[in-house]
């Protein structure tokens, strides 16, 4: 490739190409073993001077975070050697070429590092794998490839037989006894995207110190060669580890009989926007009767998500078609999951019979009201023990459930951003339990955990995750169908809507109202936007939010944060204001996506239900106004 060297120097000492680019470009073609369709591709990508391209694709090699690895799988520009023989309204024949792009040359470095951290970790064992997959493009191939990898390096692998939910993944590290766990899945990402989330043996995404360790291992490759050390083992798993999550979800309904009582009257829509729910949200309704239907338009598995501009269940946008249908068959509510069935979305018919989308965090409260109420209620939890129950949110979740345990005297976690806390609270709280004996069914391990731990009542966070299952230690969306089905179901036997209950939260603990604002900058040039975007907060942070002076920020980059167990909160790049009158605005970068986040907060008491109304407006008022500030300060700050 020495005839590439001029014309790409050239390019960067016209400005058009950074100088890594020009170095990974040379690495990927030179230093590895290059099939001829990736030089192809790049030749193409220069010939037509496509520098753009080239620096989002070669920059950096794309970064093996925290929870593993997200990006882009199918470039802004597609190759013709990267569509190869696949029609025009097909998707490429082959994954975008690049150290930055999410392709065969980062899966192998990806998975070759957690196979060395696993067999550092447990060197008297050969490795166990449990190894799945969502509907996105690649995403089985990619899989498969790592599934080999694994046995080549004589580890055992059970791979799901066609595409499964994340949360299944993380139940099945578990079940099966595994080291560790790979989901391919860019979660509800654009079409364009995927990724590979590692979990570790406790069935949790990567936290201190594997995710540091596994980092470091995956730093390490500098070959993709994958020589076989001894015969390794493909299982290819399906109906077995089907059956026994869907038991363990099933275990989540607090009140059958109330389900039962409805069965004939509740009316629920289902669409999995061509994703994995779709294997296992209908089995759990069947199992308990709901009267159900499905969107059919968006049944199928395609990773073009072809109704839908983004696979979203929090978008509105994505909900329309199963709006349509619960018009139809005049449906109480609709869910939505994403295409790894780890997030879910709700509308709810109104008294006009016209359907409102809930926010993450309203659906959450509800869930977490509904089963604290219920748990009491069947004195599973009481004064007594109810100190030993928890909420666990992160930080930018609502307050509202934090006043809602507080009124049950239940604790309140909070964990910085990102399911993976959640789940190692889960494990902290198994570990101090003595661990889970095998013979303890669920109301057993439920009992020693309020003995003599903390028992795991509801966890969610406002983008649209929940779970009350410590047998899952990720977001479960096929959970939260079930459970939102029963509280749905029990407000229906009270004569209420889902509204009505939600309301009655408000009146009697406050209104409490969110909003996430997000700005998006892909790219080299976007990243390095971010980065000085968010360090312009801290070198000048702002004395006044709009309106509202600023009382205090928070840092969780240098500050020492502790949650409410005393365990100190991990540093993040992410700071909070607090403002005069109790609201405050949180701005973090995302870790999976090109964007910058800001999260909104503000409450207010509510003296009764005639002046309900009233307070939604004045405090959605406030929201907006902090939102608009917000975008006229980033204009001035990045110029």
């Amino acid at each position: 490739m020495s005839e590439l060297r001029d014309p790409l120097q050239g390019a960067v000492d016209a400005g058009r190409l950074l100088e890594p680019a020009r170095d990974n470009i040379l690495f990927l073609l030179e230093e590895t073993e290059c099939e001829a369709w990736q030089s192809d591709s790049v030749q193409q990508l220069i010939n037509d001077g496509q520098w753009t391209e080239l620096n989002d694709r070669f920059y950096q090699t794309l970064q093996f975070g925290t929870g593993g690895l997200r990006g882009r799988t199918i470039g802004k520009v597609i190759t013709e050697a990267e569509k190869g023989s696949q029609g025009e309204n097909m998707p490429p024949e082959h994954p975008a070429v690049g150290t930055n792009m999410m392709n065969v040359f980062n899966l192998t470095r990806a998975t070759l590092g957690l196979v060395n951290y696993i067999q550092k970790n447990f060197p008297a064992e050969p490795p166990r794998m449990v190894i799945s997959h969502d509907t996105r493009y690649f995403s089985r191939s990619f899989a498969e490839l790592a599934a080999a990898i694994v046995k080549k390096r004589g580890g055992t692998v059970y791979l799901v037989r066609e595409e499964r939910s994340t949360p299944e993944l993380s139940f099945a590290v578990r079940h099966f006894g595994a080291h560790a766990g790979v989901m391919l899945t860019a979660s509800h990402n654009p079409p364009h995207d995927n990724g590979f989330k590692a979990y570790f043996a406790d069935g949790g995404q990567l936290v201190a110190p594997h995710d540091a360790g596994v980092i470091g291992e995956v730093m390490k490759i500098n070959s993709l060669r994958v020589e076989t050390e001894r015969a390794g083992q493909i299982i290819t798993v399906a109906e077995e580890l089907d059956a026994a999550y869907l038991d363990a979800l099933a275990r989540l309904v607090l009140e059958p009989e109330v389900i039962q009582e409805q069965a004939d009257s509740l009316k629920v829509v289902f669409t999995p926007i061509h994703g994995t729910g779709i294997q296992t949200v209908p089995k759990l309704l069947d199992r308990f009767g709901f009267d159900y239907a499905v969107v059919e338009d968006q049944a199928a598995p395609d990773g073009g998500f072809p109704t839908v501009v983004s696979p979203n269940p929090e978008n509105s946008e994505a909900l329309e078609l199963a709006i349509e249908k619960a018009k139809f068959v005049d449906a109480d509510f609709l869910a939505a999951t994403d295409p790894d069935a780890d997030r879910m979305g709700v509308a709810v018919r109104d008294g006009h019979g016209n359907y409102q989308l809930l926010t993450g965090n309203q659906i959450g409260s509800v869930i977490a009201a509904y089963r604290l109420e219920r748990l009491f209620h069947a004195g599973v939890l009481t004064s007594g023990n109810a100190r030993n129950a928890a909420l666990i949110k992160t930080l930018v979740t609502t307050d509202l459930q934090k006043a809602i345990a507080e009124a049950y005297g239940v604790k309140c976690v909070e964990t910085l951003t990102g399911f993976k806390f959640i789940g190692e609270k889960l494990h902290d709280y198994e570990q101090a339990a003595g661990g889970r004996p095998a013979d303890a069914d669920a109301a057993a391990w439920r009992d020693l955990l309020l003995e003599k731990s903390t028992y795991f009542v509801f966890g969610g966070e406002e983008s649209y995750g929940y779970s009350a299952a410590d047998a899952v230690r990720d977001k479960d969306a096929n959970a939260a169908v079930l459970m939102f089905s029963e509280v749905a179901a029990w407000c229906k036997s009270n004569g209420q809507t889902v509204l009505d209950y939600l309301d009655s939260l408000y009146l009697k603990y406050g209104f409490y109202l969110e909003k996430l604002g997000t700005l998006t900058f892909e790219g080299a040039e976007g990243a390095a936007k971010i980065q000085r975007l968010l360090a312009s907060y801290v070198a000048a942070a702002p004395e006044h939010y709009g309106s509202k002076p600023v009382e205090k920020i928070q840092n969780f980059e240098t500050d020492d944060v502790f949650d409410c167990d005393g365990k100190a909160i991990p540093k993040q790049k992410m700071l909070i204001f607090h403002l005069a009158g109790g609201a405050r605005v949180a701005v973090r970068g995302s870790g999976t996506e090109p964007k910058i986040k800001y999260y909104f907060f503000a409450s207010k008491p509510v003296s009764g239900a005639d002046g309900l109304a009233e307070t939604k407006t004045q405090v959605q008022q406030l929201l907006e106004d902090l939102w608009s500030f917000t975008r006229q300060d980033v204009e001035k700050r990045t110029g």
